[in-house]
C-alpha cells in the first residue's frame, strides 16, 4: 500500500481539450442529466403509485433506480469538469467511482436479464405466468441481481486496489475506469487486464447471448399466436431489445477485447453512462399504453389535488 501513496490524485484529460466544444458539451450533458433524472423519477413515481405489483413494472422501477445511481456517479463530475481547466479526482474517489460504476453497471445487466426472463414467461407460458413470476420469486431475482452486482464489483475492485501508482497520473478519460487506470500503474498489469476481460467482457457477452436466445424462443412462440397478440408482444419486446443494444453494444466493445485503451473508448462510454439511462424512460413509455395511462393518472391526481 505504501507505493500507492506516491499519488494522491489523478488528472482526467476529459472528452476534449477544445474550449468551445467543452462549453457546448457542458450545456448538452447538463440537459441530458436533467432528462435522466426527470424521466426516471416520473417512471418511478408512476410505477410505485399504480403498477408496483406487476412483475414487469416492478423490475422496471429497479432499472430506473439503477440508471439514476449509475449516471449520477459520473455525469455531475463530467459536467463540472467541463468548466475547469484542471480536472482532478482523488485516489480514493477514483477507486470509489470504479466500484460504483461496475456495481450499478452489473446490477443493470442482471435486471435486463430478469426482465427478458419475465417477458419470455409471459409470452411462452401465459397461463402459468402469475405462478412462475410470484411476488416472492420477483423479490429473490432482484436480490440476486443486486448481490451479483456487488460480487462482480468487489472482484474488480480487489484487482486494482493494491496496484502501485508512482506517476504519471494522467488518465485519458472523463472518469476513472479500469483499463485507463491500468495504463498508469507502475507495474506489469497484463494479467490484471486479462482477468478484467474475463470478468466483465465475458459476463457481458454471455448475458447478451442468453438475451438473444430468449428473443429467438419468443419469436418461435409468436408464430402460433394471433396477429394482435404478436403486435402487443413485439411492442414490449422491441422496447427491451432497443435498451439491450444501447447498453450491451458499447459495453462489449469496452471490455471484451485486449486490455488496452483506444480514443473511441470515451465516445462508447457515453452510451452506457448517459445515453442509455436517458433513453430508457422514453423507450419503455412511448410505446407502452399501460405506462402512459399510469403517468396520466399520476399527473391528473396532482393537478386535481392542487
Amino acid at each position: 500500500m505504501e507505493s500507492q501513496k506516491n499519488i494522491s490524485e489523478f488528472i482526467l484529460l476529459g472528452l476534449t481539450s477544445d474550449q468551445d466544444i467543452q462549453i457546448f458539451c457542458f450545456f448538452f450533458f447538463f440537459m441530458c442529466y436533467l432528462a435522466i433524472l426527470v424521466g426516471n423519477l416520473v417512471v418511478l413515481v408512476s410505477i410505485c403509485t399504480f403498477l408496483f405489483n406487476q412483475p414487469m413494472y416492478y423490475f422496471l422501477s429497479h432499472l430506473s433506480s439503477v440508471d439514476i445511481c449509475y449516471t449520477s456517479r459520473v455525469t455531475p463530475k463530467l459536467i463540472g469538469d467541463l468548466l475547469t481547466a484542471r480536472k482532478t479526482i482523488s485516489y480514493g474517489n477514483c477507486l470509489a467511482q470504479i466500484f460504483a460504476m461496475h456495481f450499478f453497471g452489473m446490477v443493470e445487466v442482471f435486471i435486463l436479464t430478469v426482465m427478458a426472463f419475465d417477458r419470455c414467461v409471459a409470452i411462452c407460458r401465459p397461463l402459468h405466468y402469475l405462478i412462475i413470476m410470484s411476488r416472492l420469486r420477483c423479490h429473490v431475482l432482484i436480490v440476486v441481481a443486486w448481490a451479483g452486482g456487488a460480487a462482480h464489483s468487489l472482484s474488480q475492485f480487489s484487482m486494482i486496489m493494491y496496484l502501485p501508482f508512482c506517476g504519471p497520473n494522467e488518465i485519458d478519460h472523463y472518469y476513472c475506469d479500469i483499463f485507463p487506470l491500468l495504463k498508469v500503474a507502475c507495474k506489469d498489469t497484463y494479467l490484471t487486464g486479462v482477468l478484467v476481460v474475463a470478468n466483465s467482457g465475458v459476463v457481458a457477452l454471455v448475458t447478451f447471448v442468453l438475451l438473444f436466445g430468449s428473443y429467438v424462443v419468443i419469436l418461435v412462440t409468436l408464430r402460433s399466436q394471433s396477429s394482435e397478440g404478436r403486435r402487443k408482444a413485439l411492442s414490449t419486446r422491441g422496447s427491451h431489445v432497443t435498451v439491450v443494444i444501447l447498453f450491451f453494444g458499447p459495453s462489449i466493445f469496452a471490455y471484451l477485447r485486449p486490455p488496452t485503451t483506444y480514443p473511441e473508448d470515451k465516445i462508447f462510454a457515453l452510451f452506457y453512462t448517459i445515453i442509455a439511462p436517458m433513453f430508457n424512460p422514453l423507450i419503455y413509455t412511448l410505446r407502452n399504453t399501460v405506462m402512459k395511462k399510469a403517468m396520466r393518472r399520476v399527473w391528473c391526481q396532482k393537478i386535481l389535488s392542487e
